[in-house]
């Protein structure tokens, strides 16, 4: 299973819905935004995507609180499972003990995967390229005896993306 993740597209939804393209055409089948959507249209794309989603708020979704019933976007930590694996997902990295398998978060706007005292920890860095000229997700694939990330990188006006694989046996 390839999981897709997201975090910090603010209102570049046209960078988002390009993401979320990319990711399908990688395989992936679910996806995880960790925040800093600002748009209703985000929860849409991700919606519309036909894939399996969550998502959490982030420190500037105050707006999209009226929609949580609508969509999926819980409040952080949201703890969740995919198969065997525990996932804690938040925007702000403000719960990093490692009580889950899988750590992702959000609002650094920079990438990072690693693996330590037996828990992985993913930021996939930013969606909307504002910090840095680069649109950024990551895919995510777990097997028993590894945690394979791929980095997925490009500058916003180009048509293919780049890709640094990174791996971590368990």
């Amino acid at each position: 299973m390839k999981i897709g993740i997201l975090s910090d597209s603010h209102k570049k939804t046209i960078l988002l819905k390009e993401a979320i393209d990319h990711l399908k055409s990688l395989g992936c089948e679910i996806l995880i935004h960790a925040g800093d959507m600002e748009e209703k249209e985000s929860l849409e794309i991700l919606e519309e995507s036909g894939l399996i989603y969550t998502s959490v708020f982030g420190n500037n979704d105050f707006n999209l609180v009226q929609y949580q019933n609508d969509y999926k976007i819980h409040k952080e930590p949201y703890y969740f499972k995919i198969g065997e694996n525990t996932f804690k997902l938040m925007h702000l990295p403000f719960y990093m003990n490692n009580d889950t398998d899988i750590i992702i978060y959000g609002h650094t706007h920079q990438f990072e995967a690693k693996y330590e005292n037996n828990t992985l920890i993913i930021n996939p860095g930013e969606v909307c390229a504002r910090k840095k000229p680069l649109s950024e997700c990551a895919t995510l694939e777990i097997s028993k005896k590894q945690y394979k990330i791929t980095y997925n990188f490009k500058k916003p006006e180009d048509i293919n993306w780049q890709h640094k694989e990174i791996i971590y046996d368990r």
